[in-house]
């Protein structure tokens, strides 16, 4: 039996209901693209164009439809992970800091925005309230009077004409509380001279700093001085070599990786932090893992008692919150207070100095980190444990095996292969753990002779941290340059290590 003539299809309503959702989607996407470019945010707008098409292109076409599971892990890669690498490498190659913030447009426009006050036409003002929310400014000296303004926060404009004292003058203070719509307020004399609001009680001519030229250079009006923008450097330069702030971002090469390469000053302790960062993570693997897999071993002691409440508190440390426990132990080493040292002078007679002392501070930054993360490896050790076979060690303990020889030959060797993908991740992990350092030690004690911020328990993370978000300066060029460095570190070190378990493996296999 055939379908009545005009029988709609049931598909074609979804189907133009999809076109309409993914139109419309696309659009804000370009929309939002072109807008980022619009800013001068190029690499954004790229990142979201590149989405919208890749958007358009699965979810409107059939052909490509069966793809729109993986999308959503695409545009997250691409958002979340493609994105900040490209912008942090993008960086690197910049002189973007604290000094260089703005795009070269804006600078100029901030240099030309500054003026100083004519002190020759420099007067006092008064408000006088008409009563309907409008005001008159009355200059006493010059007989003048204004026209009605509101003092809103809008840019106004008003001419002054001769006009006896008006009525209703406010008090200084109750003038005061308008100085925001003061600021805002132009008035003409009637010799056609501009004043605007110097100072609590004042109005003056406003004289411009700078002139610009018509080669585009700058000329500083008080003493003739011609100021020249360098789009090498980012900055205006005056005839005698003065540097005059603000300056803007520009593209400068491998400059900033000729500085951590070639400036002692930066290259030295870069060194001395990458040998502690490496040491650091390899050291809290070690004692995690040795002392997370003894009190496993110890745990599934069989004649044990007690052994749900032991679990319970050695787990503790992992159930609370990271920074919450390096706050306390910041506490407990405290060299003047601290019960630490405290215990140590009661019964040793001493009290180390934590955080003075470089070797010291890396002690205890590498006794906290054991405690964080002992439990973990634990848990861990005591779910590997579990598949031992009871067997191997019986047969053994037969054969005369003391119970060290049957764990370092026969248990370890079974549960260290599983293992081994935990311990790299927990490297990684320790060697970016900026946390642990910000919060207990905060990079101290600083190495002398440094030209950024540099401690003896800075880790490269921290390092770069306090080169970016320092308080006296932010090099963000600076720190996106060692931050790529950083990345390529980590990947060759997890290559070699990826390579190192993968052949690993494939000789327990051949034998």
């Amino acid at each position: 039996m055939s379908a009545p003539a005009d029988a709609i299809p049931q598909t074609e309503a979804p189907q133009y209901l999809r076109w309409a959702v993914v139109a419309t989607i696309t659009l804000g996407l370009l929309y939002v693209a072109f807008y980022l470019y619009l800013i001068a945010q190029p690499l954004f707008a790229v990142v979201i164009l590149a989405v919208g098409v890749i958007f358009a292109l699965i979810f409107g076409r059939n052909k490509y439809y069966n793809l729109r599971f993986v999308f959503p892990s695409v545009a997250a890669i691409l958002l979340f992970v493609a994105l900040p690498i490209g912008y942090t490498i993008w960086i690197g190659f910049t002189n973007y800091s604290s000094f260089n913030l703005l795009t070269f447009e804006r600078a100029k426009s901030v240099l030309m925005s500054r003026g100083s006050v004519d002190k020759s036409t420099e007067q006092p003002f008064a408000v006088a309230d008409l009563g309907d929310g409008s005001y008159q400014i009355w200059l006493p000296e010059a007989g003048l009077l204004s026209a009605p303004v509101s003092l809103t926060e809008a840019l106004e404009e008003a001419p002054l004409d001769a006009a006896s004292e008006p009525a209703n003058l406010l008090s200084a203070k109750d003038a005061i509380k308008l100085r925001s719509g003061l600021q805002t307020l132009t008035l003409t004399t009637p010799d056609g001279i501009s004043i605007q609001n110097s100072g609590l009680r004042t109005f003056a001519s406003l004289m411009p700093d700078y002139r610009e030229l018509e080669d585009g250079q700058l000329e500083r009006i008080a003493d003739g001085v011609i100021l020249t923008p360098d789009h090498a450097e980012g900055f205006y330069f005056a005839d005698n070599g003065e540097k005059i702030p603000p300056g803007w971002y520009v593209n400068i090469g491998w400059k900033n990786f000729d500085r951590i390469f070639n400036n002692s000053g930066i290259r030295e302790p870069m060194i001395g932090i990458f040998i502690w960062t490496v040491t650091f993570a390899a050291a809290s693997v070690a004692l995690t893992f040795a002392v997370g897999l003894a009190l496993a071993v110890v745990l599934q002691w069989e004649h044990l008692r007690g052994k749900a409440i032991y679990r319970i508190l050695l787990i503790l440390p992992y159930a609370v919150p990271s920074f919450i426990s390096i706050l306390v132990f910041r506490g407990l080493f405290n060299q003047n207070f601290g019960e630490i040292n405290l215990i140590l002078e009661a019964i040793f007679g001493v009290r180390p100095e934590w955080f003075t002392n470089a070797n010291l501070a890396r002690t205890m930054i590498l006794i906290v980190n054991t405690w964080l993360g002992y439990p973990y490896m634990m848990l861990l050790a005591m779910g590997f444990l579990q598949g031992v076979p009871q067997d191997h060690k019986k047969a053994a303990a037969l054969e005369g095996a003391s119970p060290s020889r049957v764990f370092f030959k026969i248990t370890l060797p079974q549960i260290l292969p599983p293992f081994m993908p935990l311990l790299i991740s927990s490297f990684a992990f320790n060697f970016n753990n900026m946390v642990l350092v910000l919060l207990l030690t905060r990079g101290l004690p600083d190495i002398v002779g440094t030209t950024v911020p540099a401690g003896q328990t800075d880790i490269l993370a921290s390092f770069t941290y306090r080169i970016a978000f320092g308080f006296s300066s932010t090099e963000f060029g600076l720190a996106g340059a060692i931050t790529l460095l950083i990345f390529v570190l980590v990947s060759v070190i997890s290559y070699v290590n990826f390579v190192a378990m993968r052949r690993g493996t494939e000789k327990r296999a051949g034998k």
